[in-house]
């Protein structure tokens, strides 16, 4: 049998009413007993083998896990942009960016993941989500801010990667039809049909009730990421081999190059490196689920310990694909570094490695949507339990045998209440297919408050650091060069959109 789902309270079984020992985690976080030293040393001394010592139900999670989660979140299908990002930058700024912003984000992810207790970092009391964390420490207003974003932006993920994932799923279907006509025939299609079969999948997987369930899922999106980024990285190197040389220059794209959107002036130049620049900051984002990974890990050791060795081995780890295949895309095709690597090898040949590469894409946006999305559905099923906290339709768990699975928890307020959420996130990617572009605005106005403000004046607030002294002042020089780089990307973005507008058409986009 499944454990229960921890975002609901006490449930109907057999018309009795169950009280649920984890229940503090949503109506009585304030009132958590406080963990002695020696508690947490030996925490099976006053609670059981199945409970933490915050009355919740046993974490499971590991290094392993965890791993997976930030590798699903970081590495996105945008990895295959990267090319076109180093680009514009040059064989010199290229990889120096990429590698200086993996260094800020592991820096402020280890900061952020030291908050997950607040006061002492082993028996201190836990803060389940980003928002719990941001009320324990920083408070009043800008709980409210950070919520906001944290879950603005995940909405906007979700629909970026509906479409994302329909992309890849007609690349699938126009790679056969160019092979089968030998090139002849165009194949353009729509893509709302693509963006509904991604959505029924997405009902169907997000009825997974926690975000410690989908662990399984998270690790086959992991290794489908590896999987499509070594296609792209393949490819790239056979290109070079083909070439018989590395294309490319130390300053990026140059002046006067004739592009699909056609001649680069010296003003697109700067616009163009500023975008790369956004592009690159923003791949290295997960810190708006940090604290929810982070609360799925076991103890002992100590989660921050387990999180921080995680978070490097991830970032590390995705860092190495990103410069490998970013690197290698662009000694491929130098100044015309496609925005998609894997649509510069063309359709047709070899269509069978594109294929695979797209499948994999697919598979892992159906593993990200979900690692994204759950703190989302955790935070709306969590206050709708204080809301109605006596509504069977809420809080009521209902076991549904199903064969070769064993016993579902069904819950009709998360069955209806995820149904619409991803038919609304299907149709507004339908209605919207430039909507990478807008999810882009998000994700600059998310990169500073969520990756860097909120978790430095948390890590501040943390360890009492003085105003004025060398570490603080590092750390404001640190987070104000990262709001001008999300600034310098919001600009980008919202011109993005306007040319979009220029040229929409509701419903009607074709490839």
């Amino acid at each position: 049998m499944l454990p229960r789902s921890r975002t609901l309270p006490s449930r109907i079984h057999h018309g009795v009413v169950e009280e649920r020992q984890d229940i503090r985690h949503y109506l009585q976080v304030e009132v958590q007993p406080k963990v002695s030293e020696s508690e947490a040393i030996n925490p099976q001394s006053n609670y059981s083998k199945c409970f933490d010592d915050d009355g919740r139900l046993k974490r499971t999670g590991n290094f392993w896990t965890a791993s997976s989660h930030i590798i699903t979140a970081v590495i996105g299908s945008g990895v295959l942009s990267l090319a076109w990002a180093i680009a514009q930058l040059g064989w010199v700024a290229g990889p120096a960016v990429m590698v200086l912003f993996a260094f800020v984000n592991l820096y402020t992810s280890n900061l952020l993941a030291q908050c997950y207790r607040a006061g002492d970092p082993v028996t201190g009391q836990r803060n389940y989500t980003y928002m719990d964390a941001v009320k324990s420490f920083l408070g009043g207003r800008k709980v409210t801010l950070c919520g906001l974003i944290q879950y603005l932006n995940l909405f906007g993920v979700a629909i970026g990667y509906t479409i994302a994932a329909s992309v890849s799923m007609m690349a699938i279907k126009r790679s056969n039809c160019f092979h089968r006509s030998g090139g002849k025939d165009p194949c353009h299609m729509s893509s709302n049909g693509y963006m509904i079969t991604f959505g029924i999948i997405e009902i169907l997987f997000s009825q997974i009730p926690d975000f410690d369930q989908v662990w399984w899922l998270s690790i086959v999106a992991a290794i489908m990421s590896f999987t499509y980024s070594t296609a792209g990285l393949g490819l790239g190197i056979g290109k070079v081999a083909g070439n018989g040389t590395f294309k490319g220059s130390l300053t990026g794209i140059s002046i006067g190059t004739e592009t699909h959107a056609g001649r680069v002036t010296s003003t697109q130049k700067l616009w163009r490196s500023l975008q790369a620049l956004g592009a690159t900051a923003f791949a290295y984002s997960f810190s708006m689920i940090l604290i929810e990974i982070q609360d799925t890990i076991r103890s002992p050791p100590a989660e921050h310990k387990t999180m921080k060795k995680a978070t490097l081995f991830s970032i590390g780890t995705t860092t190495v694909f990103y410069l490998l295949c970013g690197c290698m895309g662009y000694a491929a095709f130098g100044d015309m570094a496609p925005g998609n690597l894997l649509t510069g090898f063309g359709f047709y040949n070899p269509y069978w490695l594109l294929d695979i590469a797209n499948v994999a894409i697919v598979v892992h946006l159906v593993g990200a949507y979900q690692v994204f999305c759950q703190p989302l559905f955790a935070f709306v099923e969590k206050w709708s339990a204080r809301k109605w906290p006596k509504s069977d339709f809420v809080t009521a768990e209902y076991e549904i045998p199903i064969p070769f699975y064993g016993v579902y928890q069904l819950n009709f307020f998360r069955l209806v209440w995820r149904t619409i959420f991803v038919l609304l996130t299907t149709v507004i990617a339908m209605l919207l297919p430039f909507f990478n572009d807008i999810v882009g605005l998000l994700g600059a106005m998310g990169f500073w408050p969520l990756t860097v403000f909120f978790p430095i004046e948390m890590y501040i607030c943390q360890k009492k650091v003085g105003r004025w002294t060398g570490q603080w002042l590092g750390l404001q020089i640190l987070s104000i060069a990262c709001l001008m780089i999300t600034i310098a990307a919001a600009v980008g973005s919202v011109a993005g959109v306007v040319l979009d507008l220029k040229t929409y058409k509701p419903f009607k986009t074709s490839y």
